[in-house]
């Protein structure tokens, strides 16, 4: 299943072509922080990541350069994705 944003609300969208003129023109940040060549990076994936175990996995932040370089956390909501992506960057930004 595709799923598309409205503002910050989670919407399934069945038809793969309305999901990519969406997805071609959203913003689909919901952080992005830089410090020091580290970045932390969430973003609104549009497509579930579970791999059906579990809700749906929407969200996703990566790291890039520093320690912590390739972890990826994976989120079901809006709010589980902020508040993930300041855990993180309370940890690679010390």
């Amino acid at each position: 299943m595709y799923y598309i944003l409205d503002e910050r609300k989670i919407v399934p969208c069945n038809d793969v072509l309305e999901w990519g003129r969406w997805f071609e023109k959203a913003e689909r940040h919901v952080a992005d922080d830089t410090k020091n060549d580290v970045r932390a990076s969430t973003v609104f994936l549009g497509l579930d990541h579970s791999l059906g175990q579990g809700p749906p996995l929407l969200f996703e932040t990566m790291v890039f350069g520093g320690e912590h370089d390739g972890d990826m956390y994976r989120y079901s909501t809006w709010e589980e994705a902020e508040q993930g992506h300041k855990k993180i960057c309370d940890i690679v930004f010390v």
